[in-house]
Order: structure tokens, then sequence, then C-alpha cells
């Protein structure tokens, strides 16, 4: 067994977790690996979001140590993600519906760790919880490719009108057409930020107008 000196930061190494505040900006994103958690409902009060990241982290660690102890490769545990979409946009811009929000939570995972290598740490988190129903946790590849993005800094309660800009004004602005799911990149720990320093990246995937056609 080998053991790392150095934890490699995920977010270092790809330029798409890089955003600045009042600037929303074009990316490329690379197709990515995630533990992924799907769900329904308010954030704040579905029982499934709690459980979902409930499941999520202790996976996630079993996946980070397992990693450092038998592969000498350590790394810090990414933040927390969610892709959101409902059928009626406006349930995210201006009604703010969270009722009818279909959700996803991820956490990204290394290129270097196979599925073999998440199913050991299933395992090994039902060894240690036989109760938490890690069969929640699947693996996802997301390929997102184009995005238009910037950094939030507030509450989550007030991303409305940011929202609204980057729909309405800076995609039709750009000859863009929106594609994937709304992303969010939770940079802050909303356990010990004060809201109004949470720190969010907002991410919606795009196409060129003419590629639709």
């Amino acid at each position: 067994m080998t053991t790392s000196t150095t934890r490699t930061d995920l977010t270092r190494t790809v330029d798409s977790y890089r955003a600045r505040r009042g600037e929303i900006r074009l990316v490329e994103v690379p197709p990515l690996r995630y533990l992924a958690v799907d769900g329904h409902g308010d954030p704040n009060s579905a029982p499934e979001y709690a459980t979902a990241l409930g499941v999520l982290y202790p996976v996630a660690y079993a996946l980070k140590f397992a990693s450092r102890d038998r592969l000498g490769r350590d790394y810090v545990v990414p933040p927390l993600e969610g892709l959101w979409s409902a059928e009626d946009l406006t349930a995210f811009t201006t009604r703010r519906d969270k009722s009818a929000w279909d959700w996803t939570m991820m956490l990204m995972t290394p290129g270097w760790l196979t599925d073999e290598h998440v199913a050991a740490a299933r395992a090994a988190v039902v060894a240690r919880k036989p109760a938490l129903p890690v069969q929640l946790v699947r693996v996802d590849l997301l390929d997102e490719g184009l995005c238009a993005q910037t950094l939030r800094v507030g509450s989550f309660e007030d991303e409305g009108p940011v929202l609204a800009d980057l729909h309405h004004r800076f995609v039709p602005e750009h000859g863009l057409e929106l594609t994937g799911r709304h992303h969010e990149i939770y940079l802050s720990d909303p356990r010990r930020t004060a809201p109004d320093r949470l720190r969010t990246i907002l991410r919606q995937p795009v196409r060129r107008a003419h590629e639709g056609s």
C-alpha cells in the first residue's frame, strides 16, 4: 500500500469551476463523472432531499478513503452540485415554486476511479450503516459542453433575477438557446455561511441557435 502526500483539488483542475460575480461568461465544460441521486420537491422540506445528501456523502467519502489507502491518490471531496428542472422555467426565475422542482444532487469523482471502485464504496457504507439506501447513488457521466455561467453571492432565495437575466438577456443577445438542465455548484457550506455570503456558480448549458435548426 502506498500513501499520497498531497491531495488533489479536482475543482482547481477544471476551468469551468471558476466564475466571477457580476460576469456571465461562456465556458466549455468537459465530460465529468459524478455520484448522483435524483429527487423532487422543495429542498428545504422534501424528506427525499435530506435522504439524498445523507447517502451521497458517505459513499463519496468511502470512495475518497479507498482511493487514498489503496491507490495512493488522495483528493478533496468536491463541493455539492445540483441539476434543477421544472416543466415551467418560471418556477425558477419568477414564481420560485420549489414544490415543482426536479433535482439531481451530485458530487464529482476523479476520472481514475471506476464503477467497480464505486460499487466497493457502496458496499463499505452498507457494512457500516445497513439502513442507508446506497442503491439510490448512481454514477453519471455529464457532458454539458458549451455553458453560460456566473458566480452568485447571496441567498439562494435571491437567485431569480440573475437567472432571468441569463435566460432572457444574455442567451438571446449572444445568439444562443437553452439546452440542458440548470446547474448549481455550491462553493459555500450553508451550515457555516451567512445567507448573504453564500457563493454559488450558476450554470446553464446552451447551444448556438443555428445548431438547433
